[in-house]
């Protein structure tokens, strides 16, 4: 216990508790205890139930104040975060009655003669403590602003205030008790690290047995999803044999099978937990805690948009403790496999569990006066890197303390580019003589690409880990997947897919606008194999699954994604080929949609099974085999940069050469579009698919999308080079603000069209003469009455007839009593929203014609003036995606920064060689074009850029440059494994 100095008073600590979940409350017992211990007195505001606190510490010195301050994240159901509900939840609960919480909670400290404030994770605490002159410590694994700053990127720029204001009130906090598992946490600049906080034991294991009459020869797993599964169907069979399963949290109404034990609601867990042989269910700090302490394994099963799991993920595996459950084979019974790989595992972990009387020991000496401060920074400074590192949610190692390296080094495990501007390849690295000599080319040339190279020698490395079980660091759960992937004497098919850095055309491409696109350096690989059903070696859960069904062998999907660490998602997924069929069909693109989303965590196989099913529907292709994939892709998520494009352009170019299907670059382009408006449900236009598809290193594709008709190449002049810098800001063509914009333009194009008709309709009726002019203008109005693309109209059409006609914006219900429909497939119109409708009809109109000047300027005489007409139209475009909603600080930084470099001394001077800026592709953050002549003062430029940004932000860009070819030009390879000699 802590030992109070006996010349010391007890204090008086207010102990704030965050109002998700139980795991707050439970470790906070745990701290409050020790403090009690003491002799202090404790004063909890919480939203937990009295029981989790009096059962532990039954003493007059603990009160509790049941007041909820924060809301955590809310939860659609036991699996699944609700961004947007978490955000709304939080604005109402703690910024709408701000100032009176504040106040209040003033009030009260003063009440209760605080001395110190203590929180987990209470981000007003901080300020109240604060405002009411008393120090303040926040005891941890994660802070909000962190968790949330996702939330708001996903949800568009709406509520982006609350992650300032919580990081705010966080820079209040005079340091950090840091516990392990730990997310980064940039607000807090000074942090002292604790071991685990884990609930006491009250009985031994046998004792907890005998009262529940249950033998050791007995397995026992406890169902433990934060008291959340109540409406779950559960069944005998769901066990094996000789288990069964105490569930926490079960309905008293609920009527479980025989093999499954209902607990009562305020059960004590951790005795529990420390009698099972395992447990199942969700990952939150205190069941991983529990588990690692108690050394029982954990079957989990991820939880969609908890930005806090992949930590504690990496800390429960780490140890050995972890299983990966896939959500399906949860809701459908397949526990077996796991639960029997669980009790096999050995979990090592040996650290200290003592954290709550570390934690305890650490205020006590605070509160009395000890500095545990070092590095005291502004609260300016904290504030501006808890947004940005929050923000972009980056993970590369060396960028903060704060991320366990164990975690970061995850991104450059294979030795393969994730993104990391560590890793960028040279000009003389990028093509190389060597030859991947482990395997035999039987067919298609690698082209020298080196990152091709990578990806080979990464394939011929894989069998070492299934042979030979080198080492613990190679024992990663991609790794040991991909190792049994492949029959390594049969053939393997290769494809590789560019990304691509929008230079002009942008969002424009949804409207028919001509688009500039250069595919990116960086690429994806995909490498498939097929194989008869029975040959196919299965993983242990599909083969228990395809075993129930008990039809022998059939068609199964096996993928491995890399990089799933970055992305917080599985690395694996598979699924029977049948599943895709209704009846004698293949199922429709809505029930595919619906199918790959029931698991959010592995609703990125859309995008590469998801070309399984257009092959099947668009060209009647019949898969009789298995497929088993590879997927390892270097261009980076969320950079705005078509990471899935080339995914997707990648997949089914491996996909249909394994089956022998030839698709020219131009269809496979449109049939991969499909995939991703129709099977992951993304509006996107076609220009990235294409890009990916038809590209061509160091060319600009030039591409009408009405609806992608290539004009052809266009060389970029020897004196011009483009760049990309990533804003760190993490972009989603999915998201709210995108598709909103593009509602918001298809609206607009149905406006014109009824104006149109109505002028043309007043036209006839007022009757007209054979003058060349009125026809010429009654064909003008018959063209726009049936308007096929916005990009169609001209800009002084637009500005002569239109623009009056329409509004500002518009509420979806008004538009569609009005309109009935806005004409757009993949875009349905929310009838509570109001939507931006001028400046996203604006926008494609005017940035076709700034696309087909910047085109036309590429060929004029080399000039300065050349170089800065091309800069000003990048500039406009960026301001127009502003006007439409779409912009971000981010971008708007480096924007502001291309200018000031622009605009210099040095460049008056005329040593200027940057010349214009633009945010990309579908906006809200992500990748930043910028245009410049090609010289080395233009790269010293780029990288006092790049530094610039970090030290205003804390992120270090990623800087795209360079080009590749596009999946079409690279074709694909047939590969087989050379005999290796005995």
């Amino acid at each position: 216990m802590v030992a109070q100095d006996s010349s010391k008073q007890p204090l008086v600590f207010a102990y704030y508790v965050t109002g998700h979940g139980f795991g707050h409350a439970t470790r906070v017992v745990e701290v409050a205890r020790h403090l009690i211990l003491a002799g202090h007195d404790v004063h909890v505001v919480t939203g937990a139930p009295d029981y989790v606190f009096t059962t532990e510490i039954q003493s007059p010195r603990l009160f509790l104040r049941k007041v909820l301050l924060d809301c955590g994240a809310v939860q659609a159901d036991a699996l699944t975060v609700d961004r947007l509900a978490s955000l709304e939840k939080y604005s109402e609960t703690a910024v709408v009655n701000r100032e009176t919480i504040l106040a209040t909670e003033v009030e009260w400290l003063k009440s209760i003669k605080a001395d110190f404030v203590v929180s987990d994770v209470v981000p007003v605490a901080c300020r109240a403590a604060a405002d009411a002159g008393i120090r303040s410590v926040c005891v941890t694994n994660f802070s909000w602003d962190f968790i949330y700053a996702e939330y708001v990127m996903a949800a568009g720029h709406h509520h982006r205030t609350i992650v300032w204001q919580i990081a705010e009130d966080y820079s209040h906090c005079e340091f950090l008790i840091r516990l392990p598992g730990y997310c980064p946490m940039p607000a807090f600049r000074d942090a002292i690290d604790v071991p685990l906080v884990v609930r006491r034991l009250h009985k031994p294991r046998e004792e907890i047995r005998k009262e529940l009459g249950i033998g050791e020869d007995v397995k026992i797993v406890i169902l433990n999803f934060g008291g959340q599964p109540s409406g779950w169907n559960l069944k005998e069979e769901f066990l094996p044999s000789g288990w069964l399963c105490l569930v926490c949290g079960a309905s008293e109404s609920i009527e479980l099978p025989p093999n499954f034990v209902k607990l009562a609601k305020d059960a004590y867990t951790p005795d529990l937990i420390a009698a099972s042989d395992c447990m199942l269910g969700k990952i939150g700090y205190g069941t991983v805690s529990e588990a690692l302490a108690y050394k029982i394994p954990f079957v989990f099963v991820r939880r969609d948009y908890f930005n806090e799991e992949p930590f504690l993920r990496n800390m429960l595996e780490f140890y050995q403790a972890g299983v990966e459950m896939i959500r399906r084979d949860l809701l459908t019974g397949h526990w077996g496999p796991y639960l029997e790989h669980a009790i096999s595992l050995k979990p090592s972990y040996e650290g200290g569990i003592n954290g709550g009387e570390v934690a305890a020991k650490i205020l006590q000496d605070t509160a009395f006066g000890r500095s545990y401060s070092a590095d005291k920074l502004s609260g300016s400074r904290r504030l501006r890197d808890a947004i940005v590192l929050g923000y972009q949610l980056q993970r590369v190692p060396g960028r903060d303390l704060s991320i366990p390296d164990w975690y970061a080094n995850a991104e450059n495990e294979l030795g393969l580019r994730t993104g990391s501007p560590t890793a960028l390849m040279s000009e003389d690295t990028f093509f190389t003589p060597s030859r991947p000599e482990e395997f035999e080319i039987l067919h298609g040339d690698y082209m020298g690409l080196s990152d091709t190279m990578t990806f080979l020698k990464s394939l011929s490395e894989l069998d070492v880990i299934l042979v030979s079980g080198i080492t613990e660091k190679l024992q990663k759960r991609e790794r040991k997947a991909a190792a049994g992937l492949f029959n390594w004497e049969e053939d393997i098919f290769v494809a590789r897919a560019p990304g691509r850095l929008d230079v002009m055309g942008g969002i424009a491409d949804y409207s028919g606008s001509l688009v500039l696109q250069m595919p990116t350096r960086e690429a994806c690989h995909v490498a498939v194999q097929t194989c008869h059903p029975s040959k196919q070696r299965l993983w242990k859960h599909a083969l228990a699954r395809q075993n129930a069904k008990g039809q022998g062998p059939t068609p199964v999907l096996q993928i491995v994604s890399y990089g799933s660490e970055l992305s917080n998602r599985g690395p694996t997924f598979d699924m029977d080929l049948s599943d895709f069929m209704d009846g004698v069909q293949p199922m429709s693109y809505e029930n595919a949609r619906n199918f790959f989303a029931r698991d959010p965590s592995q609703r990125w196989a859309a995008y590469i099974a998801g070309t399984i099913l257009v092959l099947m529907k668009e060209l009647g292709v019949h898969f009789e085999n298995s497929i088993s994939v590879l997927v390892s892709s270097a261009v980076p998520e969320g950079k705005g940069v078509s990471s899935s494009a080339a995914v997707e352009v990648a997949t089914m170019s491996a996909i249909a050469a394994s089956h022998g299907i030839n698709i020219e670059p131009r269809r496979l382009a449109l049939l991969c579009q499909k995939v991703e408006n129709h099977v992951v449900g993304a509006p996107c236009g076609v220009m990235d698919q294409m890009t990916s598809a038809c590209g061509e290193a160091n060319k600009l594709l030039a591409m009408i999308c009405q609806p992608a008709e290539v004009l052809g190449l266009v060389d970029i002049p020897s004196h011009i080079r483009f760049w990309g810098i990533d804003s760190g800001i993490r972009h989603s063509v999915g998201g709210a603000d995108y598709g909103s914009v593009r509602i918001g333009a298809f609206m607009g194009r149905k406006i014109i069209k009824s104006v149109a008709a109505e002028l043309l309709s007043q036209s006839t009726a007022n009757g007209v003469t054979s003058d060349d002019l009125e026809e010429d203008g009654i064909e003008l109005l018959e063209t726009e009455a049936s308007l096929d693309y916005l990009c169609n109209l001209s800009p002084h059409r637009y500005e002569a007839l239109y623009v009056n006609q329409l509004p500002d914006t518009i509420l979806g219900e008004a538009f569609l009593g009005k309109y009935a429909d806005h004409n757009d497939p993949v875009t349905v119109v929310d009838t509570t929203r109001n939507y931006g409708l001028r400046a996203a009809t604006r926008h494609p109109i005017y940035e076709n014609f700034r696309v087909k000047a910047f085109k036309a300027l590429l060929t004029s005489a080399t000039s300065d003036d050349q170089l800065t007409a091309l800069g000003e139209l990048l500039y406009q475009c960026h301001y127009s995606y502003s006007a439409c909603g779409l912009g971000s600080d981010g971008t708007d930084r480096l924007v502001q920064l291309v200018q000031e470099m622009q605009h210099s001394k040095h460049s008056r001077a005329g040593e200027g060689t940057l010349y214009g800026a633009k945010i990309t592709g579908g906006g809200s953050g992500g990748t930043v074009c910028i245009v410049g002549r090609n010289c080395l003062r233009s790269n010293e430029q780029i990288i006092q850029i790049q530094k610039r940004y970090e030290g205003a932000t804390g992120y270090l860009p990623i800087v795209f440059e360079g080009s590749s070819p596009g999946a079409g030009r690279f074709g694909h390879l047939r590969i087989r494994r050379r005999l290796r000699s005995k």
